[in-house]
């Protein structure tokens, strides 16, 4: 039989299971790595569940939970890496239907390519649709921060993709 802890659980936090998966996705660029972040995501989010503050933005906290185990298994590989002298595994260019279905291959690649502080605030705000209070409180930083690497991010998707949006009919010159 389930405990209240697990009914909790369920109805408050797996909700968020597609929202957690775009997240770690965009993060590590691959399905296969995206589900075992958001595996682990989820492991350390049910053994720490007694305390989440009921009644406060669930989605938030399980996406600063996936930042930090992202955070922690980036510094891991990244120790390994030095240690092994190995060069990165090739990157699988899986994409999840949903987030092609809205946005096409040039936007998604000018996304991933963006350095990590950059594309997390595009994938917290533009597509998970997070306030900048929210997002300043997951990645650790001041609001003004939060505003201007956004900021920053989106003039470099502007850049990246100006040919390509005039080039569609998007925009005129």
């Amino acid at each position: 039989m389930s405990s209240s802890r697990q009914l909790s659980f369920e109805a408050e936090a797996l909700v968020h299971l597609g929202a957690l998966f775009r997240v770690a996705l965009r993060f590590v660029g691959n399905t296969a790595d995206a589900d075992d972040l958001v595996q682990d995501t989820l492991f350390r989010a049910y053994q720490a569940w007694d305390q989440f503050a009921r009644g406060t933005n669930a989605k938030a906290w399980l996406i600063t939970i996936l930042r930090h185990v992202f955070i922690d298994a980036y510094h891991r590989e990244a120790r390994r890496r030095q240690i092994l002298s190995s060069a990165p595994p090739p990157s699988d260019d899986a994409r999840v239907p949903f987030f092609d279905d809205l946005v096409d291959d040039q936007v998604v690649h000018a996304i991933d390519a963006l350095p990590l502080p950059y594309r997390e605030v595009v994938v917290l705000r533009d597509i998970e649709d997070l306030h900048y209070a929210e997002m300043a409180t997951m990645l650790g930083v001041p609001v003004g921060t939060v505003r201007s690497r956004l900021f920053r991010a989106r003039a470099i998707l502007q850049e990246k993709l100006l040919d390509y949006a005039v080039s569609t009919g998007l925009i005129k010159r």
